[in-house]
């Protein structure tokens, strides 16, 4: 079966985070960067922030499934925190069991269930060497020593982190006033980052809540994003700013984001939900 035809999928949502989810495990799944810029149009198609895919595991792995993940520009990522957290659920859903093994072009990733609608996710540790990122030249990816802005609200030196995908977090001292939709799509393609980035924008409230805004490479201003969460708290955390669990507040809801002393790793739980049914034109 081709990507042209007819195939069902489920709208689904993370604190708002929305995506597309095709099952791809009995017949192959290759849209073209067109038709998911098509299907990801609010306007004239689907929307969705992502498109994904559940394909089958590779050969002898123990692995539940396979996700590829799509932005909204037509451009394949490497992972999506709020999505794996619903394909999480789905695979737990389908199976009754409490655990998915999911494997990703970021790695292997598992999802546990928290509770009857929250899913956590072990999303591995962090990546923080500069050419983990990656960037273009060396830096301290704990606070940037390269000016990236001269806007006064981002004055303050960002931190660098890769979730399976690039992200740079600013901490600012009033999130509603951040230069999110200005500064967002610039700094997306700031040169100092090859494979572009995605742009946090962090409040720190306590040493246990952070507010924030992501501005997300190949789609925008999203109303949550997984991975940022899971580098705001990073990016924090490396500069004792809260301790090593800690709520963070996006648009659409709070994700409990935990980096781990012990084995490194990030854990993100947070709700999943089923918008609604339909099939791709």
């Amino acid at each position: 079966m081709s990507a042209a035809m007819s195939r069902p999928f489920l709208k689904m949502n993370g604190l708002g985070n929305d995506f597309v989810v095709v099952e791809a495990r009995s017949a192959p799944f290759e849209p073209s960067a067109e038709q998911v810029r098509a299907w990801g149009d609010r306007a004239h198609g689907i929307g969705f922030d992502q498109l994904i895919a559940l394909e089958p595991p590779e050969a002898g792995s123990d692995a539940d499934a396979k996700v590829r993940f799509w932005n909204s520009d037509g451009e394949e990522i490497s992972a999506c925190g709020n999505g794996t957290r619903c394909v999480g659920w789905l695979l737990m859903q389908a199976s009754g069991g409490d655990r998915a093994v999911i494997e990703s072009k970021a790695g292997r990733l598992i999802a546990t269930r928290a509770a009857e609608r929250l899913v956590s996710v072990d999303m591995g540790p962090p990546g923080l060497d500069w050419q983990d990122i990656p960037l273009a030249r060396e830096q301290d990816t704990r606070a940037l020593s390269e000016a990236l802005s001269d806007d006064p609200a981002l004055a303050t030196p960002p931190g660098c982190v890769n979730m399976g995908n690039p992200h740079v977090v600013f901490f600012v001292d009033d999130l509603d006033a951040a230069p999110v939709t200005t500064a967002g799509p610039v700094l997306e393609h700031h040169p100092l980052f090859p494979e572009a980035v995605n742009v946090g924008f962090a409040q720190v409230i306590d040493r246990g809540r952070i507010r924030l805004k992501v501005w997300e490479r190949g789609a925008g201003l999203t109303k949550a994003c997984g991975t940022g969460a899971c580098a705001a708290l990073v990016a924090a955390v490396r500069r004792n700013l809260t301790d090593r669990s800690a709520v963070i507040v996006t648009d659409g809801g709070e994700l409990l984001i935990e980096w781990s002393a012990e084995d490194d790793h990030v854990i993100m739980t947070g709700p999943a939900a089923v918008d609604f049914a339909g099939e791709l034109p």
